[in-house]
């Protein structure tokens, strides 16, 4: 075959993979013939090859796409958490969680401890594993949420907006007890946790004890009623009170201190 007719064919080929939306055959399928024949591979297995370069690069997009969507405030995974650090986290239970089950089952997270004990870090880890599960995730922090609901009642667009948040297969509330909340924004708290009690999953980091909650909710009440909605079937995680970054801090000041001796 001429130069001429097989460079036509490359270029009707790319064409067609254009056209209907397969980038990654378009791209690769000169070299998977190439590896087709060195391999001695049949004609059914070079398909094989070029349906699976395409699934793959589609899955890897997917993903991104969902992290991007997610609004994480940084990309941290399970995998990078210093357990050492933490010892009161189990790798073997954040590696369960990790599976995303509990999103099946719409079982919520809790993460309890002070700052700098890992907490965030944990959601985000938890967060990224569901999203490479193709699972449609969004981070938030309290306050974040408190006010875009506020806003969008003033608006008359709460609806619209809590039907938005209803979509996604886990919703990861961060920092929980940081700030206290006005009555109004404690009611669009337990609404947002209640409508998917059962239905979909809830992660959630705090820095208070259960007992101390009602210093961010002070109707009681209300208060009594979020707790019981978190709490059911949860997997309750505490990260401990001593902050990791603060020991890294006075690591890294002490290291500091010793270097000019050293010299």
């Amino acid at each position: 075959m001429s130069p001429q007719i097989i460079q036509l064919q490359d270029a009707t080929i790319r064409q067609h993979c254009k056209g209907l939306r397969l980038p990654s055959i378009g791209a690769q399928f000169s070299t998977l013939a190439e590896q087709a024949v060195r391999e001695k591979k049949t004609h059914l297995g070079y398909l094989e090859a070029l349906l699976s370069a395409e699934m793959e690069e589609r899955e890897r997009n997917t993903i991104g796409r969902r992290i991007k969507e997610a609004h994480l405030p940084r990309v941290k995974t399970l995998e990078e958490f210093d357990y050492n650090q933490t010892p009161m986290i189990s790798p073997a239970k954040m590696q369960e969680l990790g599976a995303g089950g509990y999103i099946e089952r719409a079982e919520p997270v809790l993460l309890i401890g002070d700052c700098g004990t890992g907490k965030t870090h944990l959601l985000t880890g938890l967060c990224v594993a569901a999203c490479r599960q193709q699972r449609r995730v969004r981070f938030t922090t309290a306050a974040a949420l408190m006010n875009e609901l506020v806003e969008a009642k003033h608006q008359l667009q709460l609806r619209r907006v809590m039907a938005r948040w209803s979509r996604y297969d886990v919703i990861a509330i961060d920092e929980v007890g940081y700030v206290p909340l006005a009555e109004v924004g404690a009611e669009f708290l337990f609404q947002v946790i209640a409508e998917r009690a059962e239905r979909t999953a809830v992660i959630l980091t705090t820095n208070l004890a259960f007992s101390e909650w009602t210093q961010v909710i002070p109707n009681a009440r209300l208060c009594k009623a979020l707790l019981d909605r978190i709490t059911d079937r949860a997997h309750i995680l505490e990260t401990g009170k001593e902050s990791y970054r603060f020991r890294r801090t006075l690591d890294k000041r002490k290291k500091g201190e010793k270097a000019p001796e050293e010299s």
